[in-house]
């Protein structure tokens, strides 16, 4: 049975850092691209970031302060988000898509159950 599994999210004040994980069960990263998510509340969902074998992608409102990295020996995806802003206050989903990341964002088949990031002083 495949699942994602988010972790790692919380209440931090501007200018903090959170790190959070994403644990895949029932398949192998090895083949998958994992993607992060986020949706704020009245706004779309934005994919913030996405890690393939081949490459890394994220969106330009969190270059220079979020690092994704995944350890395929614990099936695992992280986000490493600084210099976090009001802004960036949403619930954060990762998603899995088979072979690499899309330039569009499209093509991702399941999803973890989201984990909420907070940022207010």
């Amino acid at each position: 049975q495949v699942q994602l599994v988010e972790s790692g999210g919380g209440l931090v004040q501007p200018g903090g850092s959170l790190r959070l994980s994403c644990a895949a069960s029932g398949f192998r990263l090895d083949n998958y691209a994992i993607g992060w998510f986020r949706q704020a509340p009245g706004k779309e969902r934005e994919r913030v970031s996405c890690i393939s074998s081949r490459s890394t992608i994220y969106a330009d409102s969190v270059k220079g302060r979020f690092a994704i990295s995944r350890d395929n020996a614990k099936n695992t995806v992280y986000l490493q988000m600084n210099s976090l802003k009001p802004e960036d206050t949403a619930v954060y989903y990762c998603a899995r898509r088979y072979g690499l990341c899309s330039a569009s964002g499209s093509g991702y088949d399941y999803w973890g159950q989201g984990t909420q990031v907070t940022v207010s002083s």
